[in-house]
């Protein structure tokens, strides 16, 4: 058996935020640097990063694979300096679940008139306004990767339909499965809430626009159509968000993520009575849940064994 003083070091490289936490849990079973000892340090084995200085990676003659600390890998081919070695994305159960809440907040908050209420509350209006099933609205899922799955199966339990979009036509039971591009305006024709958990590519940038908005369906239960952003920030143009809700295009928007982040304080979102905003809160990694299982998959690798959820280079997630 490997002792623990043979395994290879961790290179912990993230900005944004503190990683103390990060390093404390990931050095119960490695030694954990922030920084390479040596220009080209052979004891690196392992990388977990987010949003590491440009070419952190790049002269690590020993370095078996790269751990993304978020759900998002964006950040990672940014780098022009990134080596060609396996990249495992995360993928937690606690993840998901917070994923999960806070779609279906969202989702029912939206579905139960959440924002009618509130102002009636501000003005002292007691009116009971008609409410719609759950079963005569559609959601649809941009996205059906392990976090949109997981918030299908918890919005059909909820008694809505669900409507699901991939790049490639993934089918889900249950769900309403549309794929590339021929599947996308029908899939928007057919969802009256939209969700969005797309990973951020060059085909993604920018897709949640105008034009894709103009082709939800607006004459539904609701009211209106709506939409929901968890995704990443860079999917959506948020002054083309903006002019949807102006002209009537969208009833509504929640918008965890926006193109600079933070949200500059002059952005008109901030205060538009339509929207409701977080600070990209949806799902935060937690070390807590996510640290353990990285390190296992490390062991693995040192094993020779497959690392599992890897990341695909020529799809860019």
């Amino acid at each position: 058996m490997m002792t623990e003083a043979a395994k290879g070091r961790i290179l912990l490289s993230v900005t944004g935020f503190n990683p103390q936490r990060w390093h404390e849990l990931l050095s119960v079973r490695r030694e954990v640097v922030l920084e390479p000892q040596t220009p080209s340090d052979p004891s690196i084995h392992y990388a977990v990063v987010w949003k590491q200085k440009p070419h952190a990676l790049s002269n690590l003659p020993n370095l078996r694979a790269v751990f993304s600390i978020g759900a998002g890998v964006d950040h990672l081919f940014s780098d022009p300096g990134l080596p060609d070695v396996p990249i495992v994305r995360v993928v937690a159960e606690n993840l998901a679940q917070h994923m999960t809440e806070y779609v279906c907040w969202r989702v029912l908050d939206h579905h139960r008139q959440g924002l009618l209420h509130r102002q009636q509350q501000k003005r002292r209006i007691w009116r009971e306004p008609a409410q719609p099933a759950a079963d005569a609205v559609s959601v649809g899922i941009m996205g059906l990767g392990n976090l949109g799955r997981a918030a299908a199966r918890a919005l059909l339990m909820l008694g809505f339909r669900v409507n699901g979009w991939s790049r490639t036509g993934t089918t889900m039971e249950g769900v309403a499965c549309f794929g590339g591009k021929e599947g996308l305006e029908p899939f928007l024709r057919a969802t009256d809430m939209l969700v969005v958990l797309l990973p951020l590519t060059p085909a993604t940038t920018g897709v949640v626009n105008f034009e894709l908005l103009s082709k939800l369906r607006r004459d539904n239960a609701l009211g209106g159509a709506v939409l929901i952003n968890a995704g990443r920030g860079r999917l959506q143009k948020d002054a083309d968000i903006a002019r949807a809700l102006d002209e009537g295009v969208l009833k509504e928007a929640s918008l965890d993520v926006f193109e600079t982040e933070p949200l500059p304080k002059t952005s008109p979102l901030w205060t538009h009575e339509k929207v409701f905003v977080t600070p990209h809160a949806a799902a935060t990694s937690d070390p807590t849940h996510l640290a353990g299982p990285m390190l296992d998959q490390m062991d693995a690798c040192d094993r020779g064994e497959t690392l599992e959820n890897l990341v695909d280079r020529s799809a860019g997630y």
